[in-house]
Parts: C-alpha cells; structure tokens; sequence
C-alpha cells in the first residue's frame, strides 16, 4: 500500500530536502521500512535500538497520534497522510 509521508525539516537530509515523500507499507513498521530502504539512516532516527518509536519524535497516521493507537503496528491504508513531527520543547 502506497503512503505519503511529510518529512520534518530536521530529517530533509536523508530525502534529499524533499518535505513529502511516498513509502509503501500495511502498518507504520513497514512504511518506517519502506523509508528506510529508499533514505538509508532515516529510521534510526525515527526509531530507536530497541525498535520503538523515539519519545522525541512523534508520528500520526491520518491525524491520529500513533501512540494513542498502536505505535508501530498502527495500520496505514493506502493513499494514508503519515506526518513525522519532532517533539518540541521549551519554557520560560
């Protein structure tokens, strides 16, 4: 199944400063896979040693926080919107 990805300006180094790109994959792993395979390095960053997601980075699959769904096992139909958004922090 094919899926768009919009890609976080921090990780437009591996996509060759593409701001979306598509993967193919059933669920989340398989897309973070499918990235993988076409952008070598993107998942390490995305997903740490263990095979998680990092807490720094969050992910949604048509607008739904992956973490709240089921992470990396969240399914992504085809044509699915996949947005990769870095954690920010701050305060006073």
């Amino acid at each position: 199944m094919s899926v768009s990805v919009r890609i976080p300006t921090i990780l437009r180094t591996y996509t060759g400063d593409e701001s979306q790109v598509t993967a193919e994959g059933a669920t989340l792993a398989e897309v973070v896979d499918s990235l993988e395979s076409t952008y070598p390095g993107i998942k390490a960053r995305v997903v740490d040693e263990d095979g998680k997601l990092r807490r720094f980075v969050n992910i949604y699959v048509a607008e739904e926080d992956v973490r709240f769904a089921d992470g990396l096992a969240t399914t992504t139909p085809d044509g699915t919107q996949i947005s990769i958004i870095p954690a920010v922090a701050g305060g006073c």
